[in-house]
């Protein structure tokens, strides 16, 4: 996404052009989808998380500021959008447990369709999913979407040192699941 291709759009969507929105649409798509991809607790819901990140961004453009950098503002609210439909999917289970007296079964248990869009291109992608949500966005935000630690300690409004902390932790914890699976591999007598 090019900062400069949008921004003409932003102001015109600002004073309600609908063509604007198509445009903004249609510039940052393919962005969004992939960082909700990313973050995301179960892959079915990313659908519905892309049409809560459209309605917000249509309802939170008076906070953007031009000056700004506006594909920061965008991934952070994208991750806020993320967190929020984690928090309610886990409120509608609760509900769900409590008038069904079902046991419940955490949502990380739930395992989708590894054939999906990236994950047969991504190796890292099923070790990533394991990680827990705060570790997950360091590492998609610094990998994936290219942000430097002070960006995303800015997007995630952390200080900088509990961002290089939770990159830290997670990179140690992605390079121990990956030596695991090697070592499985290895049992199982596979060759590379």
């Amino acid at each position: 996404m090019n900062e400069m291709d949008v921004k003409p759009w932003l102001i015109r969507m600002s004073q309600g052009d609908e063509e604007a929105f198509q445009a903004v649409y249609d510039l940052t798509r393919d962005q969004a989808y992939g960082l909700i991809y990313y973050l995301a607790p179960n892959k079915h819901d990313v659908p519905d998380i892309m049409s809560e990140v459209y309605i917000e961004l249509f309802k939170s453009l008076d906070n953007y500021q031009q000056e700004q950098k506006f594909s920061s503002w965008f991934n952070g609210l994208i991750i806020r959008q993320v967190r929020n439909w984690k928090r309610k999917s886990w409120r509608r289970i609760r509900i769900m447990e409590r008038m069904k007296g079902m046991s419940f079964e955490p949502l990380h248990m739930v395992m989708e369709d590894r054939a999906s869009l990236l994950s047969d291109r991504l190796e890292l992608l099923p070790m990533l999913e394991d990680l827990p949500l705060k570790l997950r966005e360091v590492v998609v935000l610094r990998y994936y979407e290219d942000c430097t630690l002070e960006e995303i300690a800015q997007l995630l409004k952390i200080p900088l040192g509990t961002v290089k902390s939770r990159h830290h932790h997670a990179l140690k914890r992605l390079r121990s699941m990956y030596s695991q699976r090697d070592h499985r591999k290895e049992q199982d007598g596979y060759v590379y």
